[in-house]
């Protein structure tokens, strides 16, 4: 089928909510669909991957999450898909975020083609999080009724996690609409293997000593100050594990507050890394963290860490708990004591989380493939299209 996608963000770069687009729409290609996508300017190309783009040629960089340069770019997105439409003549509109849906639903309509939305959780809380509303806002009431109207809008919609369906039934969202498709990984991609002496040498790491790895966004709502924070916390100071962060964006502002904290020696910051070496990064680690803040959003950075068979810390929330069930540790409170207790329990008991880790990759290759999510997808712009057809 031909299928326009909406991504209103600067795609491609190495994060979450860009890793399930490309995964998404790679593995759709793969089954033989015919994909055009309408992105941001900012952001790479993927080889391969049809991309369209507004003709803005000074904007090149994007910050994460919400930002008012946002709703400009959506107003010049919206006539770029207009054209893509016009002449790839889709036969169903895909959108991602509700920004995308928002768009989609104009061209659905004009287009008589239905209507598809991924959908990763609340826009409002996503803005809540980011700080870029407060709680108190006066935009707040009109931004919840503007999401739910654009949650009502789709033919079909895939949530990215059983938590991500609740919300959307608590809108009383028909539940013949809701199809999940969990994020996905490539487990052949992502395989324990041996560690990269080479590597670990050039980011300083004591093979003596056990590591822990995280890999994500840095933002307090992912939990990276009360990560810090833990490492410094009693119940890890005498621990001799160091902590390896990989991500983006503020690294030179968390590797300074390290620095204050008088974590150099024990913590390395990569920046951002190419998903493609994050294999290589991730198998020198002993254990993986997720003190992921946030309980409306995924976690996409789950699936590597269970793929590379790697013990896991997490926050306890939903979402976690749908993807790990009881083969991971769960910080007890989301505080810097909550967390390094969990991590000291894991390092201490590490041969058990360890065989507890294996569980999870297999739990992976049984659920969490592209091939898996995509199988889903099509089945519904099949049904969609022989429909309305």
């Amino acid at each position: 089928m031909r299928l326009l996608a909406i991504a209103p963000t600067a795609f491609y770069r190495d994060y979450g909510c860009h890793i399930r687009i490309r995964g998404q729409l790679q593995a759709l290609q793969a089954a033989g669909h015919d994909i055009c996508l309408a992105t941001y300017p900012a952001g790479r190309d993927i080889e391969g991957l049809r991309s369209v783009r507004p003709p803005i040629p000074f904007v090149r960089t994007m910050p994460v999450g919400s930002s008012r340069r946002k709703i400009l770019l959506d107003a010049a997105l919206a006539p770029t898909a207009l054209i893509a439409a016009l002449r790839f003549r889709p036969q169903i509109i895909h959108a991602y975020l509700h920004e995308g849906a928002l768009i989609g639903q104009f061209l659905s309509r004009l287009f008589r083609v239905p209507l598809t939305f991924d959908y990763q959780g609340s826009l409002t809380s996503e803005m809540l999080d980011h700080h870029f509303i407060s709680a108190q806002s006066r935009f707040r009431r009109p931004l919840s009724k503007l999401e739910r109207w654009i949650d009502r809008q789709p033919s079909a919609i895939f949530p990215s996690s059983q938590r991500a369906a609740e919300l959307l039934r608590r809108q009383r969202i028909p539940g013949h609409l809701i199809h999940p498709v969990p994020d996905s990984i490539d487990p052949d991609i992502f395989s324990p293997r041996r560690r990269n002496a080479a590597l670990a040498r050039r980011l300083g790491i004591d093979p003596a000593r056990p590591v822990v790895v995280y890999l994500g966004l840095l933002a307090p709502y992912q939990g990276t100050d009360l990560l810090l924070e833990a490492i410094a916390h009693p119940a890890l100071a005498s621990h001799p594990a160091q902590f390896l962060i990989m991500g983006f964006p503020g690294v030179e502002g968390y590797r300074r507050r390290a620095h204050d904290m008088g974590l150099s020696e024990r913590v390395r910051f990569t920046g951002g890394i190419a998903y493609s070496r994050a294999p290589d990064y991730l198998a020198l680690g002993d254990l993986a963290v997720a003190p992921k803040l946030s309980s409306t959003e995924g976690s996409g950075k789950l699936l590597p860490y269970m793929s590379m068979a790697l013990p896991v810390v997490a926050s306890d929330s939903p979402v976690h708990r749908e993807y790990l069930g009881d083969h991971a540790v769960y910080m007890a409170k989301p505080t810097p004591a909550g967390l390094a207790n969990a991590i000291r329990t894991t390092l201490d008991n590490l041969t058990h989380w360890q065989d507890q880790a294996r569980i999870l990759r297999q739990r992976v290759q049984e659920r969490y493939t592209w091939q898996d999510a995509t199988a889903v997808m099509g089945e519904v712009f099949h049904t969609l299209v022989t429909r309305d057809g």
